[in-house]
């Protein structure tokens, strides 16, 4: 099993996977990140598909056919993403069909979206959490592989929820890549 992390942040998400020996094959960017260092120093190879445009006139298209291409080359069987900021066109969810997973900072279908944190505390809720989803061209849609609970506290900011979310997601997420990844071997269906 081959697998490819999507990454444009700090790689919290991307140390958390080698740290739990995932078979990954290739790191792709979309811009400069501390991602890049990451991936380099566990020995990873980090192909830098930059995105130039961050206009309503960025072509998707044409970015997610390059994309595509690169994963084909490296032979990827498994697209992970790893806080990757770039929502991707259709011909990657064509080409690797309930093979993209995502974490997302909430309990789906709840606070959808780039601001899942801020909607939870803006929605005054008592409990949000952690995701992890088959991704879809449909954002935050796809089937929902694993889920856990993290309550809002009292006085709760945008970073201090945030940071208590990301330790939920920094241990489910990659305990649920393993998991299919010992579906897709077995033939199985993911659930």
């Amino acid at each position: 099993m081959r697998i490819a992390a999507l990454a444009s942040g700090t790689g919290t998400i991307l140390e958390a996977l080698i740290a739990a020996e995932l078979p990954i094959s290739l790191v792709v960017v979309d811009r400069k990140c501390h991602a890049i260092d990451i991936a380099t120093e566990a020995g990873i190879e980090v192909i830098e598909l930059i995105r130039a445009d961050f206009t309503l006139a960025f072509d998707r298209n044409s970015y997610s056919d390059n994309l595509v291409n690169v994963l084909r080359v490296h032979e990827i069987d498994l697209v992970v993403m790893a806080g990757f900021g770039t929502i991707v066109g259709p011909v990657v969810h064509e080409a690797y069909r309930d093979r993209i997973l995502n974490t997302h900072p909430a309990l789906l279908p709840a606070f959808k979206g780039w601001h899942a944190v801020e909607q939870a505390l803006a929605a005054g809720v008592k409990v949000t959490g952690c995701t992890v989803h088959i991704t879809t061209l449909e954002v935050d849609e796809g089937l929902i592989l694993a889920q856990e609970a993290v309550p809002v506290l009292p006085g709760d900011t945008k970073d201090s929820l945030q940071e208590r979310i990301k330790a939920v997601e920094r241990r489910i997420y990659p305990a649920t890549i393993q998991r299919v990844i010992a579906q897709l071997a077995n033939g199985e269906p993911l659930s």
